[in-house]
């Protein structure tokens, strides 16, 4: 295809960037603070010379205009809070007497205080501190973060544009706060938010911002008339001021749907739309409604939430088409590039032919910007970059990767009835029972223990070669030692083995299947200072040998008591990894599932009697529109069931989920057919054990009473408060008492001291429950 050049010199952008540097200087400069070893003037520093570094970095990439205001020091969201003044009053005074310390408590919480929930960021692996607000909230403006972030980037010379959360999003992402009624809705504080937005914008205008992005990514999900409306009334006023820069609306993660027609007849003066895959529907929808006449338009046709490298000349087809829709069509990422690592140069260890199909942050704005100059100039400017394009493309395509027969005739030749158990579970929780002799009220943990500082020196030296095979089994050995013997100390009934051989729950695994590939660098944000490195998975999956059986067995020889075998779920492999996107994200999934089922077969057959299949992903994964849900609920259950299945009635099979919105996937929960549930609760206050009761889940369940993401300890009198919370809902005979999640990011004092608590409080309600 030969472009044309547009009419107006298109321009390349981003939405945002990661922000935690090229060696994680974020991370270590917070967590220094949060020690006393980094003073606050020199965590400043810190931050504003990493963010003169992105800044730099894409203007050198040829991006036009950068956005300021996304950086965080640990969520966007909890920044938009403290913007608009949304502090809860049991953490007011803390922000008042230091403004950090303040926003710590509220991301963390104290002893004293505990912190804001935490869910996912919409269907990604990011998550965010849901803003509590009631029909008391009073919203005051602070935008001196915003000014401040967009001087900075003004005093550089750079063109800049202030990313901001959107109001509607802001209230749609709320909860009630404690003490307001169940009933209440946010969305109802609009007339009272969107003042202080004009203020923040009216600040931004006077410090220099021509454009100012409003972030509507929760209007791409199923909105009902009256919140459509709402929306239209939130725009038409916020466009309507006179003291304001221009409007920007952006969305991203699907299609917008019903919301569109609503944002393009606003008085606002651009949109930012995704058009990748997952966002397709969103060409046609715009030429439906007329395209943007008047108005600016900025097209993501470059992923931002996978590394794989975009087909140029398709994007550019569509970046052509779109040339007649608006006035003006710039170039972007289809969202922030806060969801994939920083620079694939940087990894050594991957072929150079296959590091060549892979595009992280730097190598998705030179994307852009390519097709930016491609759109401007015509094709012949960018000539050399789609030939080698579509080299890359054609090798990826035909590699022995990503196509393995023997892996495929497996696949095919799977069966509805490799995704059952032989018995039902009233069936099985009988023979389970028996054979595991268990108390009411089970304590158990999720399965991680802390990972200390010489667990990971021990790797390292395994890496370098200062130890040998031997040495860091024995080191591991010993630690598993230690942490059974707390255990049965503490006098937890169902033990685990700790993970200490685990650098993370997907990345452990992944290093053992065929098809995936391993970073060195490619840290992504999770939440706070807690970074990940998802592995890629590239090609056809299949398991060359036992991955846990060496260290679960070592474990059950120490101990009378059951230890759990410790996997992590097949769509918990393929949600947080980067997943190929060449072949439907179901088959992926059965191919994971049947390696994961070679291995819980091992572990059964070694002698374990508990297994758990970690699926904390099942929520996130799940479609933002509802008429996605049917389809990708069958496929990623079915592949849990054929994980799972294959085991004798007596083995216990457990799973686990992590911080999410439960309420609407209840039934897919018990479409697992999982023997015991465990689940994150504490911050929710026991709404998902609420959830599943009213569902009517017929299975053993774990709401946790212990928040493992808040360095408080809970005393046994919470702890046990919460579990009579539980019994309301959930009958003692099939309430487990546990964490909310893993605790390898805890320190061992904390754990020792909230695990030993836990188990006091078990036992004191157990009593309570003898005598009634």
């Amino acid at each position: 295809m030969t472009a044309k050049p547009a009419a107006a010199a298109a321009r390349a952008t981003v939405y945002g960037y990661p922000r935690q540097g090229r060696n994680r200087e974020l991370k270590k400069a917070v967590e220094g603070y949060w020690k006393g070893r980094v003073t606050p003037d020199a965590l400043r520093q810190t931050a504003a010379d990493l963010r003169r570094s992105a800044w730099q970095q894409l203007a050198d990439a040829g991006i036009h205009e950068v956005p300021t205001g996304d950086f965080s020091y640990y969520d966007h969201v909890l920044d938009t809070s403290v913007m608009v003044g949304a502090v809860p009053p049991r953490h007011r005074a803390a922000v008042d007497a230091d403004a950090l310390d303040g926003y710590f408590a509220m991301a963390r919480g104290t002893q004293d205080m505990a912190p804001l929930e935490m869910t996912k960021w919409f269907d990604t692996n990011y998550h965010y501190l849901v803003p509590e607000l009631s029909p008391d909230t009073v919203f005051t403006a602070d935008s001196a973060k915003q000014v401040a972030e967009l001087s900075e980037a003004l005093a550089l010379g750079l063109a800049a544009r202030p990313v901001l959360v959107g109001p509607v999003t802001y209230l749609l992402l709320a909860k009630p706060a404690p003490g307001a009624a169940a009933d209440f809705e946010p969305l109802t504080l609009l007339d009272r938010l969107l003042p202080v937005y004009a203020e923040v914008l009216a600040d931004l205008r006077a410090a220099g911002a021509e454009w100012v992005q409003l972030d509507e990514p929760a209007l791409v999900q199923d909105r009902t008339p009256a919140e459509l409306n709402t929306a239209a009334r939130a725009y038409r006023d916020l466009g309507a001021l006179t003291d304001r820069p221009k409007l920007l609306v952006a969305s991203y993660f699907d299609r917008l749907g019903d919301a569109l027609p609503v944002l393009a007849k606003a008085p606002v003066d651009g949109l930012a739309l995704d058009f990748t895959a997952a966002a397709a529907a969103n060409l046609d929808a715009l030429a439906a409604v007329g395209g943007l006449p008047g108005k600016r338009l900025v097209a993501g046709v470059v992923d931002g939430r996978n590394v794989w490298i975009n087909n140029l000349e398709n994007s550019l087809s569509t970046l052509g088409t779109l040339l007649g829709l608006a006035d003006q069509v710039d170039v972007a990422a289809s969202c922030s590039l806060l969801h994939v690592p920083i620079d694939a140069a940087t990894e050594r260890d991957i072929d150079p032919q296959i590091l060549r199909w892979l595009a992280f942050a730097r190598q998705k704005t030179a994307e852009i910007s390519t097709l930016a100059r491609g759109l401007a100039q015509g094709t012949d400017a960018i000539a050399a970059e789609l030939a080698a394009n579509r080299a890359d493309l054609a090798s990826r395509a035909t590699s022995p990767i990503t196509h393995d027969t023997a892996v495929r005739a497996r696949v095919a030749a799977v069966t509805d009835a490799d995704s059952r158990r032989s018995q039902p579970y009233s069936t099985r929780t009988v023979a389970q029972r028996a054979h595991l002799k268990l108390p009411l009220l089970p304590t158990t943990t999720i399965g991680s223990f802390p990972q200390t500082a010489e667990l990971r020196a021990a790797r390292a030296d395994l890496r370098a070669g200062r130890i040998d095979d031997a040495g860091y089994e024995q080191r591991i050995e010993s630690e598993i030692r230690d942490v059974l013997a707390f255990q049965e100390q503490a006098g937890i009934d169902v033990l685990v083995h700790g993970e200490p051989e685990r650098n993370d729950m997907v990345q452990y695994f992944a290093e053992q299947l065929t098809g995936y590939l391993a970073t060195q660098h490619g840290w992504v944000q999770s939440y706070g200072t807690r970074y990940v490195r998802p592995p890629v998975l590239a090609g056809d999956i299949s398991r060359p040998e036992p991955m846990t059986v060496r260290w679960t067995a070592y474990a059950n020889s120490l101990t009378d008591r059951p230890v759990k075998g410790m996997l992590t779920g097949p769509v918990t492999m393929l949600a947080w990894s980067f997943v190929r996107d060449d072949q439907p994200l179901g088959d992926t999934a059965r191919q994971v599932a049947l390696a994961l089922r070679d291995e819980v077969g091992d572990l059964e057959a070694a002698g374990t009697s508990v297994i758990q299949v970690d699926e904390p992903a099942l929520r996130e994964t799940l479609p933002l529109r509802a008429a996605d849900h049917a389809a990708y609920l069958a496929w990623a259950t079915e592949a849990f069931r054929l994980t799972s299945s294959g085991v004798r009635p007596q083995t216990q099979i457990h799973t686990h989920m992590c911080y999410a919105e439960f309420g609407d996937i209840v039934q897919a929960i018990d479409d697992l057919d999982a023997d015991v549930i465990s689940l994150e609760a504490a911050r929710s206050h026991m709404q998902v054990a609420r959830e599943l009761a009213a569902h009517g889940y017929p299975r053993e369940a774990g709401p946790g009473v212990y928040d493992i993401h808040s360095p408080r300890v809970p005393d046994a009198d919470e702890a046990a408060a919460l579990l009579r919370k539980g019994l309301d809902a959930i009958p003692a005979e099939r309430l487990w008492v546990n964490p909310d999640c893993g605790l390898k990011t805890r320190g061992w004092p904390e754990t020792r001291a909230s695990l030993e608590n836990l188990v006091t409080a078990a036992r004191t309600v157990r009593g309570e429950l003898s005598a009634s």
